[in-house]
């Protein structure tokens, strides 16, 4: 009776490992294919953080020339201020 429980046993196990089979090489299979996408998404957003990090510090630079590009219009209107004033003065006299 022991002997036939066991055969029993093992026959059981037999078939639930081969029904399984398949299933569990379709499972591994979606598991490395969902490790590699995982693996790329990482690499993307790793290449989208340095590329966010390069436009902001290219906007750091454009906001400084624009800086610097306002002060140059506000010295050349002071200098055609003074070019005017000099040339109603010149005239006047």
């Amino acid at each position: 009776m022991k002997t036939l429980a066991a055969l029993l046993g093992v026959l059981t196990m037999a078939s639930f490992l081969s029904a399984c089979g398949p299933d569990m090489k379709t499972i591994n299979a979606a598991t490395d294919r969902s490790q590699a996408d995982a693996t790329k998404a990482e690499a993307s957003a790793q290449q989208a953080e340095a590329a966010a990090n390069k436009a902001e510090a290219a906007a750091q630079q454009a906001n400084a020339a624009a800086s610097g590009a306002e002060d140059s219009v506000r010295r050349a209107n002071d200098a055609v201020s003074r070019l005017e004033a000099l040339f109603a003065s010149s005239v006047t006299k």
